[in-house]
């Protein structure tokens, strides 16, 4: 990851409070005491992810400018007094750290490096901690939109599974946001946006995503446009 991006879309999707919503949900079982984030951006999804048993998060976000950011925000009393930034990559992190969870949240298909940069952050996490990615999910739905904030590739199940690093294992892998995956598939198809706008946005938000959290359910988390994959540190 470079140490300045495209991070306009940043602000626009800080906006969609469901699905910071949904995800938590589906992700706390894994939060541990001791929490990296990895390119955790302006921090949106802090207060989503930081529950009561989270005693230190780590923001570790490349770009300097973000990183100030979230600084701020920590000292306004805007996020909870447990949270600390660094402003760098997984490199940064000093060898005598260690984490009980590590967080990619749509930050790995930033990376062009991607087997390479889990390999790194496997090495502070420690033995039972879980890796956590969420990613944009089908190559087939990579729209000029991917293309213009930054995005490599998107993943599904078996290109992300196949990222498993050294001494972990693969606790989860799910699908997540089926009623999204037809939006997209339309954004896709006819509009080939470079951005969405925030009525669409709000419209993903408001009314998609509460259908995905129950059809989600029926279907088994089987499809979507997002795919989440869980490791554990075994060794």
């Amino acid at each position: 990851m470079t140490t300045q991006y495209v991070g306009s879309e940043l602000a626009l999707f800080a906006a969609a409070t469901n699905w910071k919503g949904y995800f938590a949900h589906v992700l706390t079982p894994f939060i541990g005491t001791r929490v990296l984030e990895v390119g955790s951006g302006l921090g949106a999804n802090i207060c989503y992810l930081h529950g009561p048993s989270v005693h230190d998060w780590t923001s570790l976000e490349p770009d300097e400018t973000f990183a100030q950011h979230i600084a701020h925000r920590i000292a306004a009393g805007d996020l909870p007094p447990t949270c600390r930034v660094v402003a760098g990559t997984v490199a940064s992190i000093k060898s005598t750290d260690h984490f009980d969870t590590l967080l990619y949240i749509d930050v790995l298909e930033h990376i062009a490096d991607d087997a390479g940069e889990l390999a790194a952050a496997a090495r502070p996490l420690a033995p039972g901690g879980h890796l956590v990615v969420l990613a944009p999910a089908h190559q087939f739905l990579f729209s000029p939109f991917d293309a213009a904030i930054g995005h490599f590739r998107r993943y599904n199940a078996a290109t992300l599974v196949a990222l498993a690093p050294p001494g972990c294992q693969l606790r989860v892998c799910l699908m997540l946001d089926c009623a999204g995956l037809l939006a997209s598939l339309a954004n896709r198809l006819l509009l080939r946006a470079e951005m969405p706008s925030p009525r669409q946005i709000f419209f993903w938000d408001r009314v998609l995503v509460p259908i995905s959290r129950v059809l989600d359910t029926i279907t088994g988390r089987r499809f979507g446009k997002t795919v989440v994959a869980v490791w554990q540190r075994t060794a």
